[in-house]
């Protein structure tokens, strides 16, 4: 599924991450490993303290000068990050385009090393490297994410303990966004591997094993920040999940998949599959970009959707946008609807009649893309829906046919009033009860509106967003053999640059099925599917009745389900909290406050990820009571409350240590049913 191309020279390196991170028990790493043996000083001037670039050399170019040492604290995106006062900002002594290399005074390379980066994602182009000085060979580098940001990489340099090193700061990229690279905070020895008694998770290229090296489950656990019963890609980048269907009697998960780097990119189809929508295999790249061979060249295979093709031997077929990148084509239509057929769940040639629908309507002018198709009991055909937008509102239009392969173009579905987007996205459209749900991602946000449907025309009797979390985009639906309404969201978004795991070669992750259901105010719901009990690994801490006042740490665990009902009418407290992925440096805090039926989730402090407060009204329920079923895996976070509430975020923490999980009630006690914890083992084994 992945090959390196032109990041080959960044894993010249590779050994596994288990000689620097104890996977299976996540002992601090100075535990294990004697980073003592070869500890020596580092170079002159390490974090720009001076306030310029005393001990550093100017190699070449214009990027680097004394202008780039800078004491900012803060960009567009928060925080730089940076320790201390000063660090290189790559930006500031000229513009992006601007190149040019520094190198730092010679030092003897002891055991580890570690640094702060920041800047743009370009393995060839942008990095900061460990050069050898007696034959100037490039020993370890490292990009940065397409973030000011600047994130802890750390470097096993046993293999050269001793020897004469220096520091390569290389900017040889002319691009006029992220074509700058930051650096701050160079340590060597065991200060390399933490601060304060904590120790830092074990990040960068050069750490993760090679492909094919380990087993699936292994190569997966391996990543400090990797989520275990997630679907992520080993390497690359992943957004919407598409073609979510049962076939066959195994669910099939295919996701928007750029292989080349972990960016969005000309874009695959990438594909896993489940015999219980919780453990996933991963299979061959399902569809290709047309034009592979130019990775300038953005067209691809977009969004869409899966049906069973009875009238085709049984085969699985895909229906997707087929987009044209017109920089490169630009007599092409850039949206079109085509088709792929599979006879075995692998292979999926593309249908010769393609495109199935050749161009948009006459009021698509923001776009037309994302088809889904649904079965319509109304009048016993197939349909599809597909997003559009005309610049002042967002659009679903509607199709139907009798062979997957001729389109009849119905009309306008429905349309929004601007306040939802001037382009619709990823459009779902399927019926729960006596009710039908469209949902779709309009100005980032994933919307769902609840209403009646006459056949033609869709009208909406209820709005709010599918999910109240900050990670959550182009969320895909599909039914079951049971019966049952299920959906992937992308735990993603486009508003944010925090993909600390890009320094690890990959970015994107899909949520946990979910089924959905009409919750009992009228709107949409989510829930935890019942398999994922299977993945519990391990006891479960049980508390019955416990009334808490203080805080109270429940356990530390890295990939966890946290179960709670708390009985709000015995309960004196003002709010409750739940501290997660938590250290005396950081967690992700969730309260609730009680008189305003509010849950707030807080990141503020929660390691290298989005930092903001997100809330939303809880219904609760009659008998007063509130239950959260809550998923915590290694960097994700995911909240169900009993009333169909929903958040995603992810978290990305910055140390080993942070994994407490801490229950505190405040203002007064707060009486719990019943609180279960549960250790959580793998997707991939």
């Amino acid at each position: 599924m992945w090959t390196f191309s032109s990041q080959r020279h960044l894993l010249r390196t590779v050994f596994s991450l288990a000689t620097v991170y104890n996977v299976a028990f996540g002992t601090p790493i100075d535990q294990h490993l004697n980073c003592e043996s070869h500890q020596y000083p580092g170079p002159i001037n390490p974090n720009f303290e001076t306030g310029n670039l005393n001990g550093w050399t100017v190699v070449s170019g214009d990027a680097f000068g004394n202008a780039s040492v800078t004491n900012l604290v803060s960009y567009w995106g928060g925080p730089f990050n940076q320790v201390g006062h000063y660090f290189l900002w790559g930006i500031e002594q000229s513009d992006d385009a601007a190149i040019g290399q520094i190198k730092s005074s010679s030092f003897k390379a002891s055991s580890y090393m570690s640094f702060l980066v920041g800047g743009g994602y370009d393995p060839v182009n942008l990095y900061v490297g460990l050069v050898r000085d007696s034959d100037g060979r490039m020993l370890l580098n490292q990009t940065a994410t397409n973030d000011e940001a600047l994130i802890r990489i750390i470097w096993d340099t046993n293999a050269w303990a001793g020897e004469t090193v220096h520091i390569l700061v290389y900017d040889n990229s002319t691009a006029t966004s992220w074509g700058h690279i930051n650096l701050d905070d160079v340590r060597t020895g065991c200060s390399a591997l933490g601060d304060d008694g904590l120790h830092f998770n074990v990040l960068g290229l050069a750490n993760q094993p090679a492909v094919g090296s380990m087993p699936t489950c292994e190569i997966y656990a391996a990543d400090p920040l990797r989520q275990q019963f997630h679907y992520t890609p080993y390497q690359g980048w992943i957004n919407d999940p598409a073609g979510l269907i049962q076939w066959n009697g195994r669910h099939h998960l295919f996701s928007q998949f750029n292989p080349a780097e972990p960016l969005w990119g000309p874009m695959h189809w990438s594909h896993a599959d489940s015999a219980d929508a919780v453990h996933w295999t991963p299979l061959p790249v399902a569809l290709y970009p047309p034009y592979p061979n130019n990775p300038a060249d953005t067209s691809g295979r977009y969004t869409g959707s899966a049906v069973l093709d009875k009238d085709n031997k049984g085969a699985l077929r895909l229906i997707f946008t087929d987009a044209t990148d017109i920089a490169f084509h630009p007599d092409a239509v850039p949206e079109v609807v085509s088709t792929a057929a599979s006879l075995d769940g692998i292979q999926f040639p593309l249908d010769p009649h393609n495109p199935v629908i050749s161009s948009a309507p006459a009021d698509s002018p923001s776009g037309f893309r994302d088809p889904k198709v649904f079965w319509d009991a109304m009048d016993d055909s197939w349909k599809l829906v597909v997003g559009s937008g005309d610049n002042v509102t967002g659009k679903v239009q509607l199709y139907n046919t009798t062979d997957f392969l001729s389109w009849n173009y119905m009309g306008v579905l429905t349309e929004g009033d601007g306040t939802t987007g001037t382009m619709w996205e990823c459009p779902n459209f399927f019926p729960i009860g006596d009710k039908w749900v469209l949902f779709y991602g309009g100005d980032n946000l994933g919307w769902y509106e609840v209403g009646t449907y006459n056949g033609t025309k869709f009208v909406s009797e209820k709005l709010g967003l599918v999910d109240s979390g900050p990670d959550s985009y182009a969320m895909q639906w599909y039914k079951d053999d049971a019966g049952r309404n299920l959906a992937i969201t992308w735990m993603g978004n486009w508003v944010t640059s925090k993909w600390p795991s890009r320094v690890n070669g990959w970015a994107g992750q899909q949520s946990i099925t979910r089924e959905l259901f009409i919750r009992a105010d009228g709107g949409l719901g989510s829930r935890a599917i019942q398999e994922v009990e299977t993945l519990a690994s391990g006891s479960t801490i049980t508390m019955n009745h416990k009334r808490i006042s203080s805080a109270v740490t429940l356990g530390s665990m890295k990939t966890a389900r946290l179960q709670m009902t708390v009985d709000l009418a015995s309960t004196k407290a003002s709010a409750f909290s739940i501290k997660m992925f938590s250290s005396k440096a950081e967690s992700a805090l969730v309260t609730y406050d009680i008189a305003n039926k509010t849950l707030v989730l807080d990141t503020t402090d929660a390691g290298y990820g989005q930092a903001g407060t997100w809330d939303a009204m809880i219904d609760v329920s009659d008998d007063k009571q509130l239950s959260l079923d809550i998923f915590i895996d290694r960097s994700s976070l995911e909240i169900f409350a009993d009333d169909g509430t929903v958040f995603t975020a992810t978290i990305w923490p910055r140390y080993q240590e942070s994994t407490d999980i801490i229950v505190a009630g405040h203002g007064g006690v707060v009486t719990f049913e019943e609180i279960k914890l549960t250790p959580m083992g793998s997707s991939w084994c």
